[in-house]
């Protein structure tokens, strides 16, 4: 069976000295629509307690444009503009729904700089995409084909801080669901064995940052004796954000390869909610978390489930994983990080990263049966969460360590 997605195949591609200062220009103006429309939504709401839609933005932009200030917005393609107060509105839409922070202003320096293309404002014809107010088709490197016949309907040029232009295509693709199996995994999530599964295979960490973590240093060395924003401070931060860009690339395929094949082997995986931002306060390991990249994992799984007809099951963040022992249901006081194996009173000896990744299986799969599904968010009651933990150590108590394929005997 196959459903239609939306997918966005990325490329990279290399533009001419016209082109590259053309998608600056659009990338400044972008950020200061943007910017200008969100400090007139600010203002007005803190002074006249007034919102302002999306249709007001975008009458103002119509006005800005004849003004001699903000005359030369008419010089470039007016859909990114309008794609920004898109985005803005979106932003709002989230904030008040109490699913994001409210809108920040984009930094010139920090900022992704970044111009998005309806189909009204490109041309595509054999595989040559010419965006509007261009005078040639993008020199764009075809890594990889676009699904058969498809044509994108978006377009979203960008440019990261190491330099590199990159396109991403916006494409109605058609996925094949991966054919049913009885397999069923859990995943711990560590620093030292990055995810460590309830078969008992331990996947080691790769340490990108840490192994790229000398060059990076001599890198911002070299840039902290440059004078900031000279030509040489210029070079020398393209070299840090070079190796930047390195360990991120590294990591990202690394996630990729291991998101995919936990899908393509598993019917069902089983991970647990990690207050990741939390973890990072964490002085300690918070360079480690960060290089693990947990959330990114999460992620991947999420919409690679959901095209592949796989069940993706997130437990609660309270559940003692790696303290419940997986044969008598016992849960020890405390546990440092530092103890690595222990024995139970039982006498069952544990690995401590296979066990909670078996109670973590065994808990999903309880959690699934009796309905209660996923729970990717806090509780922000306590004697509620109390009693959702008992409920499932009550269920996983006795369970035996789950075997990938192995029934569920609860």
């Amino acid at each position: 069976m196959a459903q239609q997605v939306k997918r966005a195949f990325k490329y990279r591609f290399y533009p001419t000295s016209e082109q590259a200062a053309e998608l600056s220009r659009t990338f400044g103006c972008v950020r200061l629509v943007y910017n200008k429309a969100l400090d007139e939504r600010t203002e007005a709401w803190y002074g006249e307690q007034r919102r302002i839609s999306y249709a007001q933005s975008s009458a103002a932009l119509t006005q800005w444009k004849k003004t001699p200030e903000f005359a030369f917005l008419a010089e470039v393609s007016c859909v990114p503009l309008q794609q920004a107060l898109r985005h803005l509105q979106t932003a709002f839409v989230n904030f008040f729904a109490k699913r994001a922070a409210y809108p920040r202003f984009k930094s010139r320096k920090r900022s992704r700089a970044s111009a998005e293309y309806t189909r009204s404002a490109f041309t595509w014809r054999d595989g040559h995409l010419k965006p509007a107010k261009m005078d040639a088709p993008l020199d764009i490197r075809w890594s990889r084909p676009l699904p058969g016949g498809a044509e994108p309907s978006t377009v979203t040029v960008s440019r990261d801080s190491a330099g590199r232009w990159f396109v991403s295509l916006l494409c109605q693709d058609s996925i094949i669901c991966a054919p049913a199996t009885s397999a069923a995994v859990g995943a711990d999530a560590g620093i030292t064995s990055l995810v460590t599964l309830s078969t008992g295979e331990k996947i080691i960490n790769p340490w990108h940052e840490r192994r790229d973590r000398a060059r990076l240093a001599s890198a911002q060395r070299n840039l902290a004796r440059k004078a900031k924003g000279s030509a040489n401070w210029d070079k020398a931060r393209r070299k840090v954000a070079r190796v930047h860009a390195r360990i991120a690339d590294r990591r990202r395929d690394f996630l990729h390869k291991l998101s995919t094949r936990l899908v393509r082997e598993n019917q069902t995986v089983v991970i647990e909610d990690l207050a990741v931002g939390n973890l990072l306060k964490n002085r300690t390991l918070a360079r480690a978390i960060s290089d693990a990249a947990w959330a990114q994992l999460r992620s991947m799984l999420e919409y690679k489930c959901a095209w592949y007809g796989r069940e993706l099951i997130v437990i609660d963040r309270w559940f003692p994983s790696s303290k419940l022992c997986g044969t008598c249901g016992t849960v020890r006081a405390k546990l440092p990080l530092n103890v690595r194996e222990w024995t139970c009173d039982c006498g069952a000896e544990h690995d401590r990263d296979v066990n909670a990744a078996c109670n973590i299986l065994a808990a999903g799969l309880a959690a699934s049966a009796c309905g209660d599904g996923v729970r990717p968010q806090r509780n922000t009651s306590r004697t509620r969460r109390s009693s959702a933990k008992q409920e499932t150590q009550r269920a996983t108590a006795g369970a035996p360590c789950l075997l990938s394929g192995e029934e569920v005997n609860l």
